[in-house]
């Protein structure tokens, strides 16, 4: 296999990441919505444990837009 066809397999690969992301940060703020439909009362406590969990979510796919960005530069 050609080098640029794998770099183009790899830079893919990682960035497909960003999909699992996106599932993830709907995840979490739709249990966000549920737990606070049942109890409304609980926002502000469970609202700071969301953008925890958002803000690593979030993470993810950042490590994936890096690493095809790296993978871009040394196809080149």
């Amino acid at each position: 296999m050609d080098t640029a066809a794998a770099s183009l397999i790899g830079m893919g690969l990682a960035a497909a990441g960003m999909a699992g992301s996106g599932i993830g940060i709907g995840y979490v703020f739709g249990k966000m919505i549920e737990a606070v439909a049942r109890q409304p009362n609980a926002e502000s406590r469970v609202s700071k444990y969301v953008w925890i969990g958002f803000a690593l979510v979030e993470a993810i796919a950042l490590y994936g837009l890096v690493i095809a960005f790296i993978i871009m530069g040394q196809a080149g």
